[in-house]
């Protein structure tokens, strides 16, 4: 479990990709947020108090959670005495990129000093079993996407906040760096051998109680040319009941895969449904989230009638619109 509450370290970087680790930990747990560090005054502003390291501590924080996801995810050199300083002043640091703080000789050495912990989430050192395949207690969603980075967590921690609302027992489980943020705990799949990626996935969301649902963060893309992998071992260790698609409308080719385009969605959902089969015999589709960030209102609102209409099933944005209907599908 990692330290809360946070202080978001941000740095010198504008509003962009970069920064929806950040962005997603402000929106989705915004009373782990005790404020934000910026290094300059154009740096994205999360609407949190401006605090340093030793204001953040005398605030009750706990922890700095670096909020950017720089290229390459390697730590930039330029960063590492601003970490330094917060340790110091008796924070941990909780990083989800690829290199390990620990690794960083500067950093390792000011944590042992100042008696902290170093937090890499995109890191996880348990041993997994191999998936048995075994069928699980409780009832599992399971959101898969077209493509990667278009709403596959949002739409999980909407779908579990939407669920809880109703006085349903739900717990939102995550499979990514920013998702454990957000939860405090989960298993960064992208980062486990591929033979254990089902059994990871089947550790993650345990036997519960008939009622209860686990609510499972996607991950990638079933059909993506380099990241479908894991999401078939999520796929196949998650036994989701129901899958809900999530789909960016403006997108014709996997992002950054200009050559590789996407497939209609009612070939990849049958895809997925499928491939599902192979761990649970009756999977299904409740709804359709959309990312319908690009579009008007009246653009977004005819889309989804239109898709509703096409597969009959619930079309909800859920930042924006209409996730009480997908919410009854579920649960049917």
């Amino acid at each position: 479990m990692i330290p809360k509450p946070y202080l978001v370290f941000v740095g010198d970087a504008p509003p962009s990709v970069t920064t929806k680790t950040a962005q997603g930990v402000r929106q989705w747990a915004p009373r782990n947020c005790a404020g934000q560090w910026r290094l300059a005054p154009d740096a994205i502003d999360l609407d949190l108090p401006d605090l340093d390291p030793a204001a953040a501590v005398a605030a009750g924080a706990r922890s700095l959670l670096i909020g950017i996801a720089p290229a390459g995810g390697v730590l930039p050199a330029a960063w590492v005495p601003a970490l330094v300083q917060a340790l110091d002043a008796g924070l941990d640091i909780v990083s989800g990129l690829h290199q390990r703080l620990a690794d960083v000789p500067e950093l390792a050495a000011a944590a042992r000093r100042a008696g902290r912990a170093l937090h890499d989430v995109r890191h996880n050192d348990t041993r997994f079993p191999v998936a048995s395949g075994r069928r699980r207690t409780g009832r599992r969603l399971l959101t898969v996407g077209t493509d990667c980075a278009l709403g596959k967590k949002y739409t999980a921690l909407a779908i579990t906040q939407a669920l809880r609302a109703r006085g349903i027992d739900a717990d939102f489980r995550a499979t990514g760096q920013t998702g454990i943020m957000i939860a405090g705990d989960g298993i960064p799949l992208d980062a486990v051998v591929a033979d254990f990626v089902a059994g990871a996935a089947e550790t993650l969301s345990p036997d519960a109680a008939p009622d209860h649902w686990d609510v499972i963060e996607g991950q990638g893309a079933i059909l993506h040319p380099a990241y479908g992998a894991v999401t078939l071992g999520l796929l196949y260790g998650s036994q989701p009941d129901v899958l809900v698609l999530c789909h960016d409308p403006q997108r014709t080719a996997f992002a950054g895969w200009p050559d590789s385009a996407l497939r209609p969605l009612r070939e990849t959902m049958d895809l997925y449904l499928t491939l599902a089969r192979a761990t649970n015999p009756a999977p299904r589709f409740a709804a359709i989230a959309l990312n319908t960030s690009s579009l008007a209102e009246a653009e977004a609102s005819n889309l989804s009638a239109t898709l509703a209409d096409e597969h009959g099933l619930p079309v909800f944005d859920p930042l924006r619109f209409g996730i009480d209907r997908a919410i009854e599908e579920i649960l049917t």
